[in-house]
């Protein structure tokens, strides 16, 4: 990682020597959200410019990637500060050894191996943290949302599919490769007793993520629905729509408790659009935690998040001043 710029008077540095500000990328399938972020010690971080632009991930990585490099040159230009560097969030498992995209889905089509870190160096000149959406979101929440004040938890974002962060002594932990908290990849803990099951759910992410909500409920009834529709149905009273509801949270839950048996975390945080499907949901997932859990882990918070979009901007400028003050 390159060194910080140097543009900055006394006053604009932190502790460490660093500039206060920084840049903060988000890159998703449909959007990508850039920031410009304020750091003062001991305060949340601050957003002091926002600026969107569409993805328009059908154009390929290259285009991509070359419209999160203008992105990232606009703000740096509308920054009014020095600035210590680029924290990214992005969609796709990110190589940990040189912030490359190790892979990404269809959302993403030639997403994989675009080099999001080198580009944005050899483009700006300072240096940059590149780290998985889920993972920025969740030491977003950890640090300065849900979680704050604590050094252990679990954030699961539950949303059109099911990823997670692992938070152990106030960083976000990530494995050899940089994957760690795929917890959608988790074995579905419902096995053959799954409702909706006939094509092989084998996975917790295809019960409990909305793509899954809605392939159970397609299974099961034979009609097509989203997930907001199917939530929406469950609340009207529908009583299929209740059970993939249901089914969902309480899985969910069963596998939430596995997960704190191992990790014995000090709070789990909820988050993601699947997170907002009600009383019903929420009540099957304690359900299914209660029901697995030891009763000496039993009072586990298990909390909703906070920060909203915000969190994986906070959090990947979490990740770069953890990545700065790591390489000095």
């Amino acid at each position: 990682m390159g060194a910080a710029t140097t543009l900055h008077s006394e006053s604009t540095k932190d502790a460490c020597g660093f500039p206060r500000a920084s840049l903060a990328l988000d890159i998703g399938g449909t959007k990508i959200a850039g920031a410009v972020v304020s750091n003062e010690p001991g305060a949340a971080p601050r957003i002091t410019v926002r600026e969107t632009v569409p993805t328009e991930a059908s154009r390929g990585g290259e285009a991509v990637l070359a419209t999160v490099v203008e992105l990232a040159k606009k703000l740096a230009a509308a920054a009014g500060e020095p600035f210590a560097g680029i924290g990214v969030s992005t969609a796709g498992r990110v190589d940990a050894n040189d912030g490359s995209i190790a892979y990404a889905n269809e959302i993403m089509p030639g997403w994989t191996n675009q080099p999001v870190r080198k580009a944005l160096e050899e483009a700006l000149g300072i240096p940059a943290a590149v780290l998985n959406d889920v993972q920025a979101h969740a030491l977003g929440e950890a640090r300065w949302g849900a979680g704050r004040g604590a050094q252990t938890c679990i954030v699961v974002a539950a949303g059109t599919g099911l990823g997670g962060g692992i938070i152990a002594r106030g960083r976000i932990l990530r494995g050899m490769h940089g994957f760690a908290g795929e917890i959608g990849c988790t074995p579905n803990p419902l096995g053959s007793a799954t409702l909706g099951a006939d094509d092989g759910i084998v996975d917790l992410e295809m019960v409990a993520a909305g793509t899954g909500i809605e392939r159970c409920y397609r299974n099961l009834t034979g009609k097509a629905l989203t997930g907001a529709e199917i939530s929406q149905a469950a609340a009207t009273g529908e009583e299929d729509a209740r059970r993939i509801i249901r089914q969902a949270g309480y899985a969910l839950g069963v596998a939430l408790a596995g997960w704190t048996s191992m990790l014995d975390p000090e709070l789990v945080i909820l988050s993601g659009s699947v997170a907002k499907a009600g009383a019903l949901w929420r009540d099957a997932v304690d359900e299914g935690f209660t029901n697995r859990i030891s009763p000496v882990q039993a009072d586990l918070p298990i909390v909703d998040a906070q920060l909203g979009g915000d969190a994986p901007l906070v959090g990947a400028t979490e990740f770069l001043f953890d990545a700065l003050a790591s390489d000095r």
